[in-house]
């Protein structure tokens, strides 16, 4: 078993880092707190092959692996926190759902601007009550002539604000097996967008509103039965969400270590405390066991689309070790870490959010007891 990157995925890593330093390092924390997508940085990355790593070379993409994304998101982490959502829309969910997929007339048509850093794709699938309960979905899709009706209401859209092409679960029938999908643009009549919001961690969302939107049969991605493959799908954005958690804790954690090498407290520096050390060493344990776990779900995935189970695990592990790893770090610093001109404070509140967003940790936590018991556990009454 070898725990060694490969030289390819070692010269992708220093390539990515070095465009991170180069393009990225100046106006980090500017970015970190702007509520605008930053599509300057999706252009660059863009011109740089790191948007549709994953997605084939024929459809426009780089033909590479989810570890080259998972690496990718690490690198421009390690520079700019915010930056890696920009990989984490432009290579895991959404995206990577639609060029698995899709048709070839549907790729030509919504691939392109996706790639090129000048559209966005975003999921519109929670519901006010459709949570963690996915399958309780209302939004209904209704025969209409060669396409559908399209009626509902979907909330916690992340980047819906800027989004120029909408993934959204549809109801075609019912039960699990009648949920599908549908592809949406912006400009479409029928969808409109209530009062934008924000959540603590910065990023903004707003309601989507679908009053008898037609879709016609060519943008139907999934169809009535298609959503145990949506999911599939899904535990890409999970793998994602999985390596930004991480990176933003190994962030954290890099400038506390610095601080703690630097910072000099009663005549010696903080790293001479052993209070300290036992803090960093039982970071650098978290941070290197939940990568070991990431990594793991990645490669595995990389022969089709991800384990549940080792994803499941992975995001648990890397939730709550980027969450831990910041507010240990956080602690650290003392009053700069809880100022928002250092990035730590903003570290803390993304990573807490992600332990809810993309499948909170109870529902993983759900699915792993499946796995270890060999059965289902139903949460309905």
């Amino acid at each position: 078993m070898d725990f060694e990157l490969s030289t390819e995925q070692k010269d992708f890593r220093d390539s990515v880092h070095a465009f991170a330093q180069r393009e990225l390092a100046s106006g980090a924390v500017e970015r970190a707190h702007s509520s605008d997508y930053p599509w300057d940085v999706a252009k660059k990355m863009a011109d740089n092959g790191l948007i549709g790593i994953t997605v084939d070379e024929e459809d426009g993409g780089g033909g590479g692996s989810l570890m080259d994304a998972v690496i990718a998101i690490e690198q421009i982490a390690a520079v700019c926190p915010r930056s890696a959502d920009v990989v984490q829309a432009g290579n895991f969910g959404a995206l990577r759902v639609l060029a698995n997929f899709a048709t070839p007339g549907q790729k030509e048509r919504f691939l392109a601007p996706l790639l090129d850093g000048t559209g966005l794709i975003c999921v519109a699938m929670t519901e006010p009550d459709a949570g963690s309960a996915v399958t309780e979905l209302t939004t209904t899709a209704t025969p209409d002539g060669a396409g559908f009706r399209i009626n509902g209401t979907k909330i916690f859209t992340t980047h819906g604000l800027h989004s120029s092409l909408f993934l959204v679960y549809v109801r075609f029938g019912p039960g699990a097996d009648g949920i599908g999908s549908v592809l949406i643009e912006r400009d479409t009549e029928g969808l409109s967008f209530g009062a934008a919001a924000s959540f603590m961690g910065g990023e903004d969302w707003n309601p989507l509103y679908f009053d008898n939107v037609y879709v016609p049969a060519e943008n139907v991605l999934l169809g009535e039965g298609g959503f145990k493959q949506q999911i599939s799908g899904f535990n890409v954005e999970r793998i994602g969400n999985s390596a930004r958690a991480l990176a933003l804790g190994r962030y954290s954690y890099e400038l506390a270590r610095e601080h703690a090498l630097v910072r000099n407290q009663f005549g010696r520096p903080l790293c001479e405390f052993q209070g300290l050390q036992w803090k960093f060493s039982d970071m650098k344990i978290k941070l290197d066991a939940a990568q070991l776990l990431l990594y793991r779900a990645a490669i595995n995935a990389d022969t089709g689309f991800p384990s549940a189970e080792e994803t499941a695990i992975a995001k648990v592990m890397c939730n709550r070790t980027g969450f831990e790893v910041a507010n240990e770090s956080l602690q650290v610093l003392g009053g700069m870490g809880y100022s928002d001109e250092m990035l730590v404070e903003y570290c803390l509140r993304r990573t807490r959010g992600w332990m809810i967003a993309g499948g909170t940790i109870e529902m993983l936590l759900n699915r792993i007891a499946e796995s270890v018991f060999g059965r289902r556990f139903s949460q309905r009454r």
